[in-house]
C-alpha cells in the first residue's frame, strides 16, 4: 500500500494541518488559578515573616519573602500543577502541590548552605504549610467551580469518538455520564455497523460521521480538541501510532480507552519495554495489612460515632418504644464477607408484620429488580419515616462494624434470598465485608438500575483504599445532613 493510502497518514509540513489555538475558557482558567497562586505565595510570606519576627524583619528574610510567591508558582509549574489535560479531571494537580512544596523546601535548603545562611526554622514551618494547604484549597476551589461549568455542559471539549460500533456506544455512555470530564462527543467514527454507515444516523445520540479511517478528517471538519479512540482491535500498533502523529499535527488531543472494567488510576501503571509500553495493574488492596488497618479504622470509628451519637440513639429508641407496640430493634440475616451470615441491627422503622406483608407488596416495588424498594410503603411507622429520612434508622449497625461483621464503608448486605439470585459476576461482592454505606449508595441509590448498582459495588471491591472511604463518608454525611433519603 502507497504512503498516501495508508490510515491517518502523517504529511511532510502538515500544510493542510488545523493547529487549534488554545481555547480562551483555558487561557481565563489558569490565569485565575496563577493569580490564586500568586495571592497564597504573598499571604505566605507574610504570615511567616510577621508570625516569627513582628515588625523587626530582617532585610535577609525580606527579600527571601519578596521571592517567594514567583518561586511557588514556577515550582508548581515546574511540577505540571498547570497542564491542561490535568485541570479539573486528575489527582494529578493535587500532588504537582506536594511535589512543588518539596521543591520549595529543597530550594531554601540548598540556597540557605551556598549562601552559609540560617533560616529561621519558625519561619520555613510557617511559609511551607501554608503554601501546602493554599495550594490545595485553590485547586479545590476552582475544580468545584469548573465541574458545576461543566455539568450545566459549558467549557466542554469537542470530542470525536473512534472504534467498533458497540464498543463506541458504551464509550460514549461514559462520556455523557460523567460530564465532569469535560468531554463532549460531537461525532463517531464507527465499524462494526450493520450495512453502510450512511445508513446508521447516530450512535447514543452522536451523529456518525465515518467509518474509523475517517477520524483525522472528520475532527477537522468537527473542530475537535480530542479524539477518544475506544478499543478496537484495528486500531492498534501501526495504525493508532500514525492516528496520533496525525492528530499532533493538528494540536488534537488522543485519548485512548484500553477496555478494562472500572480499574482505578492507582492500580494501573506503565511498564516499559524496547518495543511497545505494557499496562501494568495490580492486585486489589486486598493483602492483609490493609484490610487489618481497614478493620482497625473501622472499629475506632464506630466506636467514636456511637459514644458522639448516644444521645441521639436513645432518643430514637425512645421514640420508637412510645409510639408503637413492638420491638425497638429490628434484626434480619443478611449475607456478609465469604458468604457468611450473620444478624444486622437497626432501629425499626415498620410495623411489626411487615416481613408478612412484603409478599402483597412485591408487585409494586420500585427497586431495581433484585432489591426491593417502594416510595411510601405503607409498612412504615410516622417515627419511622422520619428516622428513615435521615438514616437514623442505620445507625445501630454501628455495633455489627465494632462486632466485625460489616464494616463502615461496602457493598450493602444483602439477603440470602438475594443472594440466591446472583450471577456469578456478583457474587465478588462478597469479597468484602459488607457496609453501612458505599460507592453505589451515594451515587444514586434506588434510583440505579441493577446493572449500575452491581458495577458500582464491583468497582469498590477492586478499588478500595482508606482515602476512598473517607471520601464516601463525608459524602454520606452530605446526604444525610440534607435528609435526601435511607439508605
Amino acid at each position: 500500500m502507497p504512503p498516501s493510502d495508508l490510515p491517518f497518514a502523517p504529511t511532510l509540513g502538515a500544510t493542510a494541518a488545523r493547529v487549534p489555538s488554545t481555547p480562551s475558557w483555558v487561557a481565563k482558567y489558569l490565569a485565575r488559578v496563577i493569580s490564586c497562586d500568586v495571592a497564597v505565595g504573598v499571604l505566605a510570606a507574610i504570615l511567616a515573616a510577621t508570625l516569627r519576627f513582628g515588625e523587626a524583619v530582617q532585610w535577609q528574610y525580606l527579600l527571601v519573602s519578596l521571592l517567594v510567591p514567583p518561586v511557588w508558582v514556577l515550582a508548581l509549574a515546574m511540577s505540571n500543577a498547570y497542564e491542561r489535560r490535568y485541570l479539573g479531571v486528575s489527582v494529578e494537580e493535587y500532588r504537582a502541590v506536594t511535589r512543588a512544596v518539596i521543591g520549595m523546601l529543597a530550594v531554601l535548603a540548598v540556597s540557605a548552605f551556598i549562601l552559609n545562611v540560617l533560616l529561621a526554622r519558625l519561619y520555613v514551618l510557617i511559609l511551607l504549610p501554608v503554601l501546602f494547604v493554599g495550594g490545595l484549597l485553590t485547586r479545590f476551589v476552582m475544580r468545584r467551580w469548573l465541574t458545576g461549568r461543566r455539568m450545566r455542559g459549558d467549557l466542554m471539549q469537542r470530542t470525536v469518538v473512534v472504534g467498533r460500533a458497540d464498543a463506541v456506544a458504551s464509550l460514549v455512555r461514559s462520556i455523557k455520564s460523567e460530564p465532569a470530564q469535560g468531554l463532549m462527543p460531537v461525532s463517531v467514527c464507527a465499524s462494526g455497523l450493520d450495512g453502510d454507515w450512511n445508513m446508521v444516523p447516530s450512535i447514543e445520540g452522536v451523529a456518525v460521521a465515518g467509518r474509523p479511517r475517517d477520524a483525522v478528517a472528520v475532527a477537522d471538519r468537527a473542530g475537535a480538541e480530542v479524539v477518544a479512540v475506544a478499543s478496537h482491535p484495528d486500531l492498534a500498533g501501526k495504525s493508532l501510532r500514525r492516528l496520533a502523529w496525525a492528530l499532533e499535527e493538528r494540536g488534537i488531543e488522543l485519548i485512548v480507552s484500553p477496555g478494562l472494567l472500572d480499574v482505578a488510576g492507582p492500580r494501573l501503571s506503565i511498564r516499559p519495554s524496547s518495543d511497545l509500553s505494557l499496562l501494568h495493574i495490580e492486585r486489589p488492596a486486598a493483602g492483609t495489612r490493609t484490610i487489618l488497618f481497614k478493620q482497625l479504622m473501622d472499629r475506632t470509628l464506630a466506636a467514636l460515632l456511637v459514644l458522639a451519637l448516644s444521645p441521639i440513639l436513645i432518643v430514637a429508641a425512645l421514640a420508637i418504644k412510645l409510639t408503637d407496640p413492638g420491638p425497638v430493634f429490628f434484626r434480619q440475616k443478611r449475607v456478609g464477607i465469604r458468604g457468611e451470615v450473620f444478624e444486622i441491627y437497626k432501629f425499626r422503622t415498620m410495623v411489626v408484620d411487615a416481613e408478612a406483608r412484603l409478599a402483597a407488596l412485591q408487585a409494586r416495588s420500585d427497586g431495581n429488580g433484585v432489591l426491593f424498594k417502594m416510595q411510601n410503603d405503607p409498612r412504615v411507622t410516622k417515627v419511622g419515616a422520619f428516622l428513615r429520612r435521615y438514616s437514623i434508622d442505620e445507625l445501630p449497625q454501628l455495633f455489627n462494624v465494632i462486632n466485625g461483621d460489616m464494616s463502615l464503608v461496602g457493598p450493602r448486605p444483602p439477603l440470602p434470598a438475594e443472594v440466591e439470585q446472583y450471577e456469578p459476576d456478583a457474587l465478588r461482592r462478597l469479597h468484602v465485608r459488607p457496609g453501612m454505606t458505599g460507592l453505589w449508595q451515594v451515587s444514586g441509590r434506588s434510583d440505579l438500575s441493577w446493572e449500575e448498582s452491581l458495577r458500582l459495588d464491583l468497582r469498590y471491591v477492586d478499588n478500595w483504599s482508606p482515602i476512598g472511604d473517607l471520601r464516601i463518608l463525608l459524602r454520606t454525611f452530605h446526604a444525610v445532613i440534607r435528609g435526601s433519603g435511607a439508605y
